[in-house]
């Protein structure tokens, strides 16, 4: 071969992250003399979905639907200068250096610069032959503009999200191909900002009320030394009720990484002097990714076992004489040290993909203490445990990456004045506060603030998403507030001033969401976009 090409990064991150620079050199070796007319790098980003649609009968085969975004694009020429020919390169090794800055949000939102794109351009843009992206076809899609999304696989053949360097290094002649060259690598957006901390919390929670015992037959029922009926006795007791809280800080935001800040409180409900205990906890953390092809949906369900056990003994009344209301809060030496696995990616919303998620805590109770008591063997114990098996589930939490954004994008948010038009939240219509097992806010606390346009609707009405988030109105159309804006606390001219998330201080969160080779080939069909 009469030439190698390489990408070589400066200090590449574990990953990227929004205006993180990504910087490095194109090494070029030649073993013999070439005509080059351009070197062009491109830092790209794009959102594929494929989507089983309709059976074709005459082929028997099944269409299929497929989506593709580019949300990062940039490109730069960098080699030769503007307005200069191509050049004879002798043979040996050349290197051009290059830096872009990964901006906030998508590019595919910009309808109008996408629709600038296309084709071949000269010398004086981007090289004789070189071919750009065509984004006549970005402009058909609908589009979300939104914070960039973190690169996502584990979906084959349905859905992926990758980000790459390519180079072009184009060669003057009519038989002459050009050389290309790509790497991959990840990345995970910065968080938006967080709300100020307080005391509120949200909360699933349920009672947890026993049966009363059998009577035990005539044969095999106790009495004491004295000839009193100590089985009536224990016939005849008050089964306990326990109600179990999960609680979680308000509102309900896990970071990537790091252990899920839960509480759970067991408080008594009924005047009885029976104990219960916890004898198994799990916490499962369930993603939903969302996955639209055009007119195509879909919903793929993930779980992630955060942390199981299910030998448990931990107490969750203090005395038998403890007065209804007693309340009793279980050690978090469980789960404080388990963090959420690195395959996590925080929630995000792109045009064809999204990922939300819900939090499930598994519990088990029991009446009665499942180790021996002294002076009684194994299995002779007076009455047989009982055991409940309930979930307490939060249907809404947010994850997010752990990535602050830097201080001169705080302080610009928290000194800019107030924007009317910032895009309003999907209105959810409110659950009972006491519903069992359903996540909600207790009564005392303030509601969630309503930042809504619409302030004509009927009062007592709820307003109901006119939307699918994964299926906005296009860009600039009626109605497409709602889900075509970045979040409210970033814009484009802040990350020019801005000189990047990290502190230097505090080392980023470990992520692996992308569980395929970076550089791997693709595993969405090239057709039907």
């Amino acid at each position: 071969m009469s030439s190698s090409i390489r990408i070589a990064l400066d200090n590449p991150p574990e990953f990227y992250t929004n205006l993180d620079p990504v910087a490095g050199r194109v090494i070029l070796h030649l073993s013999r003399t070439e005509g080059i007319g351009a070197v062009v790098v491109k830092l790209e980003g794009e959102s594929k979905t494929a989507l089983q649609n309709t059976f074709d009968a005459q082929n028997g085969a099944q269409n299929v639907s497929t989506e593709s975004h580019k949300i990062l694009y940039k490109v730069q020429q960098i080699f030769p200068d503007e307005g200069t020919g191509p050049y004879v390169l002798q043979p040996g090794q050349y290197e051009w250096p290059f830096r872009f800055k990964i901006p906030f949000n998508n590019a595919c939102s910009d309808v109008a610069g996408m629709a600038k794109m296309g084709g071949l351009v000269g010398i004086g843009g981007f090289g004789s032959g070189i071919r750009v992206m065509d984004g006549s076809k970005q402009v058909f899609l609908q589009h979300a503009k939104k914070t960039l999304p973190p690169s996502l696989t584990g979906f084959p053949m349905k859905a992926e999200i990758r980000y790459y360097l390519k180079v072009t290094i184009q060669r003057p002649g009519l038989l002459k191909e050009n050389w290309r060259y790509q790497i991959g690598f990840r990345f995970m957006p910065i968080e938006e900002p967080r709300p100020k901390k307080t005391s509120a919390e949200t909360y699933a929670r349920r009672p947890f009320t026993f049966r009363p015992r059998s009577p035990a037959p005539a044969e095999k029922r106790k009495t004491s030394f004295f000839g009193k009926d100590r089985q009536l006795e224990e016939d005849n007791v008050v089964p306990p009720s326990v109600e179990v809280s999960a609680l979680l800080p308000f509102p309900a935001i896990l970071t990537c990484n790091t252990p899920i800040p839960l509480r759970l409180v067991a408080k008594k409900k009924v005047p009885s002097t029976q104990e219960v205990y916890l004898t198994a906890l799990q916490i499962d953390l369930i993603g939903k990714t969302s996955i639209r092809a055009h007119h195509v949906k879909e919903q793929l369900v993930n779980r992630w076992v955060v942390m199981s056990n299910d030998n448990l003994h931990v107490p969750l009344t203090n005395k038998p004489d403890d007065e209804v209301g007693t309340e009793v809060v279980v050690p978090d030496e469980l789960w404080r040290k388990v963090p959420l696995p690195n395959t996590v990616c925080p929630s995000f919303v792109t045009c064809n993909l999204a990922r939300t998620y819900e939090l499930e805590v598994k519990l088990a109770l029991s009446w009665g203490n499942q180790a021996p008591k002294k002076g009684i063997r194994p299995g002779k114990e007076a009455f047989q445990p009982q055991t409940i098996h309930l979930p307490l589930h939060f249907s809404d939490v947010k994850v997010f990456s752990g990535i602050a954004p830097p201080p001169e994008v705080l302080s610009a948010i928290l000194n800019r004045p107030p924007n009317t038009s910032q895009p309003p939240t999907s209105p959810v219509s409110p659950r009972p506060a006491g519903a069992p097992g359903v996540a909600g806010t207790p009564p005392q606390l303030p509601p969630r603030r309503n930042t809504a346009q619409n302030t004509s609707a009927t009062p007592g009405v709820p307003q109901q998403p006119v939307d699918d988030p994964l299926y906005p109105p296009q860009i600039g159309a009626p109605g497409s507030q709602m889900y075509d804006e970045a979040p409210p606390s970033y814009d484009e001219a802040m990350a020019e001033v801005a000189t990047g998330p990290a502190d230097g201080l505090r080392p980023r969160p470990a992520y692996s969401g992308i569980t395929t080779d970076v550089n791997g080939p693709s595993q969405i069909p090239e057709k039907g976009q």
